[in-house]
């Protein structure tokens, strides 16, 4: 299902009862090889004009966005991972709110547990960006997965000329970690969810301007689908598949969205 203007809603975190039916990701990993194998019978020329990096979610590295990229590949798009390990929010860099780009402008804050992690792990992300760029001399897509998808979202905010769109997967887009159930995780760390949520609606006050596909579940068990909505931007599209937030990046469902919002028309294998 597509909107184009989601009403807005108060952003809540998933019921325990969603997150137990994050076991259906087996399902969207069974109806997987189908499609995966497909286009590996039909490998399409390369497009050179399209570069394609797919980040991770949180806890996971580019292992997980694999199946993905490979589908895409050989839909001939050039697709990469992010090449930056594991993702843990910035929880294993050292760093201070001082090492941050002054672009963040973020409040002080005493004692801090860490709450940059994200926007630090973000400016990684973004000069990992700004060198793959120069290297391929093409604009980037960014397709982000849970975690991933809001660092794709900030990335694109402090590079307009560089990246071309965003697609996000069951990204929290509003309030950060505390609409989801990795609120545990960054609790435990004595980290401030609400100056975290501040944080992250003062960038709103730069709209990204790039296109922006936001694929959500309203049943994802692990992000609340009220916090993956974009509110914000002007020049978004919300789409609404059936399925857990584990399986988003193996749900051929999700994969057809994607093409569609690189441009591609495409029917799904039956």
């Amino acid at each position: 299902m597509m909107t184009s203007a989601p009403q807005r809603l108060a952003p809540a975190a998933p019921s325990r009862f969603a997150f137990l039916g994050e076991s259906r990701a087996a399902i969207d990993l069974a109806r997987m090889w189908l499609p995966l194998a497909a286009s590996e019978c039909t490998k399409q020329t390369p497009k050179q004009d399209r570069f394609i990096m797919v980040v991770p979610g949180f806890g996971a590295d580019d292992r997980s966005t694999l199946p993905l990229r490979r589908f895409l590949k050989n839909r001939g798009y050039r697709a990469e991972g992010w090449g930056l390990g594991r993702n843990l929010a910035g929880a294993d860099l050292p760093h201070t709110l001082d090492d941050l780009d002054p672009r963040w402008d973020v409040e002080p804050r005493e004692p801090y547990n860490g709450e940059g992690g994200v926007p630090y792990l973000c400016d990684r992300l973004i000069e990992r960006v700004r060198e793959r760029y120069a290297e391929v001399q093409t604009p980037i897509t960014l397709i982000g997965w849970s975690l991933g998808g809001y660092l794709a979202r900030e990335a694109a905010r402090d590079l307009p000329h560089i990246v071309d769109q965003v697609v996000t997967m069951g990204s929290p887009i509003v309030g950060g970690p505390k609409y989801t159930t990795a609120a545990r995780f960054f609790k435990a760390r004595k980290q401030d969810l609400d100056w975290i949520e501040a944080e992250i609606a003062k960038r709103e006050s730069r709209p990204i301007e790039q296109p922006i596909t936001a694929i959500y579940s309203k049943t994802d068990g692990v992000v609340g689908w009220t916090a993956a909505q974009d509110y914000y931007s002007k020049n978004v599209r919300h789409i609404e598949v059936r399925g857990s937030h584990i399986g988003l990046g193996f749900n051929p469902t999700v994969w057809g969205h994607v093409l569609d919002a690189l441009g591609e028309r495409y029917k799904q294998a039956a």
